[in-house]
């Protein structure tokens, strides 16, 4: 609220009345004087303070609109990168998925303490980014009414000391934020993907901006930045052999007690993921329907809907997981991935102990819920401990559910089985595939050692 004028103290025995000079009255009642004098300030004052109080919300209003920089203003007030921020927001939102939504609103939080002047009054980081992160970049936008008074004291410092749009274009702002988007919250350098992550957003954001012609060219041309590379290859130390994976598989049965059932539930689950090569948001999905379970031989599953973990605010119905289709394919599309006699068995033995949920799904916590991530990864940890040994426990050897995958897919291939057929049970491009799994062709790379001795032995 803007400093209240404090009315001037009137002097007394100037001001006159029907009833003669306030001089001519303090002769006769000096005390009564005294008291209507303050009565009459006190007065003054209530309605300099009520006149303050209404005219608040329109000084607010119209800082705001300035700082957004709003034509209406007509003051030419640049355009603040936090409320493009805002705007760009709400136009990517409906266009991406829920965990990219997390993705998003976590680089802009970066980016809108790097883009940050240094004004008096900064409320400390971990403020900053607990209310940009809940209460700014969130679509729809919470009411700020509801949010604690620090939290709106510091979005109003914000929205004030935000640098403007166009100091993009300074090539040491535009370094600085780089350099900031390399880092984690406590200074130490973040992962390759992790900078990877927050870079391509940044382009995004000024790529919007061009085009709506808020930047008349794009600052990030002449800054000479290269980004982190990252691993592609998969790490051969986790992929596990068919004895280990049996191993491990037996051990998740004795997680948590034969009655509670906490490991027997889930071992349908890891199975999916090293004998088809399922990923774990395709193995959550998996319903009965899509299933062809024989008695004997193989089976078959027909994917189409994966049930991703991203968090109840970023997901459009609030649910925990968002109900996507297949990854890298068009919506509708559909994977057929056949099922090996073992994965057939266990899959029927799941469902003749355990049934199914209300929607089919093959797997689904004590309660019926979706299985969550956090669940999945605590069984897992507990069986490793079981079925290896100490030594191993200790290495990277199937240190996540995922390098279920990643043997599947390693073991088909060093198996003989063509690429292309690989990749499509897999759902990768064939590309992708032999990049990620070179390192793990070791039945490969016996048979090229030994056509390479054939070859030399000729020459002898």
């Amino acid at each position: 609220m803007k400093a209240m004028a404090i009315p001037a103290r009137r002097t007394f025995g100037t001001r006159r009345s029907g009833r003669g000079t306030t001089a001519g009255r303090r002769a006769c009642r000096p005390g009564a004087t005294e008291a209507a004098d303050v009565r009459e300030l006190a007065g003054e004052l209530g309605t300099a303070l009520l006149q303050a109080m209404q005219e608040g919300p329109v000084r607010e209003q119209t800082r705001t609109r300035r700082t957004h920089g709003d034509p209406a203003c007509g003051d030419g007030a640049p355009l603040t990168w936090y409320a493009f921020a805002l705007e760009y927001l709400q136009m990517r939102w409906p266009q991406i998925a829920a965990k990219s939504r997390n993705e998003t609103n976590d680089a802009l939080c970066m980016i809108t303490q790097a883009m940050l002047r240094d004004a008096r009054g900064r409320p400390s980081d971990q403020l900053l980014r607990g209310a940009l992160r809940d209460w700014a970049f969130v679509v729809p936008q919470p009411d700020l009414r509801a949010a604690p008074g620090e939290v709106r004291l510091a979005l109003r410092w914000v929205a004030t000391s935000s640098r403007p749009l166009t100091d993009l274009l300074d090539p040491a702002v535009t370094r600085a934020l780089l350099v900031a988007l390399c880092l984690k919250q406590d200074g130490t350098t973040a992962a390759a993907e992790t900078q990877r992550h927050k870079h391509k957003i940044l382009v995004n954001a000024v790529r919007y901006a061009l085009e709506q012609r808020k930047l008349p060219t794009d600052p990030l041309a002449p800054i000479n930045w290269h980004v982190a590379e990252t691993v592609q290859q998969i790490d051969p130390r986790v992929v596990v052999n068919p004895a280990q994976a049996r191993s491990l598989l037996c051990a998740v049965s004795y997680v948590g007690g034969y009655r509670r059932a906490r490991g027997r539930r889930l071992v349908g689950l890891f199975a999916g993921m090293y004998y088809a090569g399922l990923r774990p948001a395709e193995a959550v999905a998996i319903a009965l329907p899509d299933c062809v379970l024989p008695a004997e031989g193989w089976g078959s599953a027909i994917l189409h809907r994966t049930l991703p973990q991203a968090g109840t605010k970023w997901t459009d119905t609030g649910e925990l997981h968002d109900e996507r289709g297949l990854k890298n394919r068009p919506a509708g599309d559909t994977r057929v991935v056949p099922l090996p006699p073992p994965l057939v068995q266990l899959w029927r033995e799941s469902t003749d102990t355990f049934g199914t949920a209300d929607d089919g799904r093959l797997f689904f916590n004590e309660r019926g819920g979706i299985v969550t991530s956090g669940t999945y990864d605590r069984v897992w940890h507990e069986a490793r401990t079981l079925a290896l040994p100490t030594d191993l426990v200790n290495s990277p050897l199937a240190a996540r559910p995922y390098d279920l995958r990643h043997s599947a897919l390693s073991t088909w291939l060093n198996a003989g089985v063509d690429p292309t057929e690989v990749a499509e049970r897999a759902g990768n491009s064939v590309e992708v595939l032999l990049s990620r799994y070179a390192k793990c062709l070791y039945g490969r790379q016996a048979l090229a050692n030994q056509r390479i001795a054939l070859l030399l032995n000729e020459y002898r």
